[in-house]
């Protein structure tokens, strides 16, 4: 590193660790002031040699731009983000906003939510309403329902979480290693001596459900199992009604001696049913929740960085591309002894 660097990072940083400014970039770039500005803005008939070394000069410092002062620089007001998902109630969503609105605040942006309980009409008419009150960036956990009603909207910045939303298939999206995620889960049941391994989800229309269920499938497959339509629930969002379909499954003349659940409302629904009765299956969930290390057994999981989710789908909201992007976060299998379970 250069004695210039070297002063360059200093000034930048300073004894109180400021943040780069605009300024700091100038100076380590030799150039204006205005050079810089008009970089940052994306304004046209910049020389591709200054735009060279105005970027080198950021990534160097570390700089981002202040988007909310951009917005009140344009006479735009205080820059709002939107995020809609299906319901706050559920732990994922309620983690997913509070990482959203960490994520944001590095921005100096707000959020507002929006919850839709799994109501196409209603998700429409949240993502409307955001749109009509002046936000014009939205997250979105988009429902099954088609949404190319969407291009109505042109001017309205859109990224998509968990989730590919039918109708849009070249919009920007955030999602998770599904197949992974529902491979690595039925490999590890497989791995203790499974062969009767039930599949119990909500709606297969869900890219992020299909994606699990395509990889639970892959696995039997690779093991040379047929996939059996009799161990496979569907449809279920509510965990009263899979611990029903659960307790049907066990009651079969020849049970299931595993499950795979594709998200935490299906784990906590097998918990509900195995809590009434003598077996002890083993079972994964897709999705960590709270206290899933406290049962005994403790629930072995796929678990991933709900951060680096809401972090991605932030930064692709407010660095658009005129070509649509994806993003893949992935997963990783924690045992913690309900998948570990031998078959009885």
């Amino acid at each position: 590193m250069t004695a210039r660097d070297l002063g360059d990072r200093a000034a930048s940083r300073g004894a109180t660790a400021r943040k780069p400014t605009m300024a700091d970039v100038a100076r380590h770039a030799g150039v204006s002031l205005k050079t810089v500005s008009r970089v940052v803005n994306q304004e046209p008939h910049v020389r591709a040699s200054l735009q060279e070394r105005v970027q080198a000069a950021i990534s160097a410092l570390g700089y981002r731009r202040n988007e909310a002062a951009a917005r009140l620089a344009r006479g735009a007001t205080m820059l709002t983000l939107g995020l809609v998902m299906e319901n706050i109630s559920n732990e994922f969503y309620s983690r997913l906003a509070a990482a959203v609105e960490s994520a944001a605040a590095r921005y100096e942006a707000l959020v507002v939510f929006g919850s839709y309980e799994e109501s196409a009409d209603k998700e429409r008419m949240l993502v409307e309403s955001m749109y009509a009150r002046g936000v014009d960036s939205l997250i979105v956990v988009p429902s099954a329902a088609d949404h190319s009603w969407l291009a109505e909207h042109a001017s309205l910045t859109t990224v998509f979480v968990d989730r590919v939303p039918p109708g849009l298939e070249s919009a920007d999206v955030v999602l998770l290693d599904d197949v992974r995620g529902g491979r690595a889960a039925t490999e590890h049941l497989l791995a203790r001596g499974h062969r009767r391994i039930a599949l119990v989800s909500d709606d297969e229309g869900i890219s992020s459900v299909h994606d699990r269920a395509t990889g639970y499938r892959a696995a039997l497959r690779a093991a040379g199992l047929a996939a059996d339509d009799a161990l496979t629930v569907r449809g279920l969002f509510d965990p009263w009604r899979v611990s029903h379909e659960v307790s049907r499954l066990l009651d079969l003349p020849d049970p299931p001696t595993a499950f795979f659940a594709t998200n935490n409302r299906a784990a906590i629904g097998i918990l509900q049913a195995l809590r009434e009765r003598p077996e002890r299956p083993a079972y994964v969930s897709f999705d960590d929740f709270a206290l899933a290390d406290v049962f005994n057994p403790g629930v072995t999981v796929v678990r991933y960085d709900t951060a680096r989710l809401a972090r991605s789908a932030v930064d692709l909201l407010l660095n658009p591309s005129p070509s649509p992007r994806r993003v893949k976060v992935p997963v990783e299998l924690v045992a913690r002894g309900s998948g570990e379970l031998p078959p009885s």
